[in-house]
């Protein structure tokens, strides 16, 4: 029996999503070497459905801006449907919220304070980067966006191997006119969510939280396998 493990593991169980960047952009060669990893995730049928704007500097600020405004407003361009039911997976909702509203000081009772969390996700948490991954529709969707996540997961465990650090945000998808608008993505890709990326600020407390995570055996059922 081998107990031996290799560095992914390490990598796999080191990531996290980061909530508070430093502004300092990553280089060229970083950004492409992260997009190549990415580029290599599977896919159904190889096809390879991921369209991905990464939108810095200029592009970057004004998305921020647009969805900001559209937030004030009240007005949301989702491109997916949004909700966790009202069983368990709400209540997993729930007890993320809980848990990250407790680690910045937010009472419950804090609209404001709520609010603000909100607009903070929306200046990518001061990343200098961030990667919208879009999809096309086809069939139902459901396949696709598998497609879209294992990218995402590649490109997220690239981003930690490479010493930076990224969250994905389905927040970004509440948006997608918007950085349609400012990056001149077409109708008929529809935007599932964005990455923020960057440096962590090692100063910043909120990143110190790590999220719970399920027992395996509250999610895998094992058939003739040994434990």
């Amino acid at each position: 029996m081998t107990t031996s493990t290799t560095p992914l593991v390490g990598l796999l169980r080191s990531r996290y999503s980061v909530r508070k960047f430093l502004p300092t952009p990553l280089s060229p060669t970083d950004i492409q070497g992260v997009l190549e990893d990415a580029q290599t995730s599977p896919s159904n049928s190889n096809t390879q459905p991921w369209s991905v704007h990464v939108a810095s500097g200029a592009a970057r600020d004004a998305i921020s801006a647009g969805m900001l405004q559209a937030y004030e407003e009240n007005r949301t361009s989702a491109d997916f449907t949004h909700g966790y039911g009202d069983g368990r997976y709400a209540e997993r909702a729930q007890r993320h919220g809980a848990t990250l509203y407790e680690a910045l000081g937010v009472a419950r009772s804090d609209v404001e304070g709520r609010s603000d969390v909100v607009r903070d996700n929306l200046r990518f948490y001061g990343a200098p980067h961030a990667a919208f991954l879009f999809m096309p529709v086809l069939g139902d969707g459901v396949r696709t966006a598998g497609d879209i996540g294992m990218y995402a997961q590649t490109f997220l465990l690239s981003l930690t191997a490479r010493g930076f650090h990224g969250i994905p945000q389905t927040v970004l998808g509440m948006y997608a006119d918007v950085v349609r608008d400012v990056l001149g993505v077409p109708e008929d890709l529809k935007l599932l969510f964005g990455i923020s990326f960057g440096t962590a600020d090692p100063e910043a407390k909120v990143n110190d939280l790590r999220m719970h995570r399920l027992p395996v055996e509250q999610s895998v059922v094992l058939h003739d396998t040994p434990a």
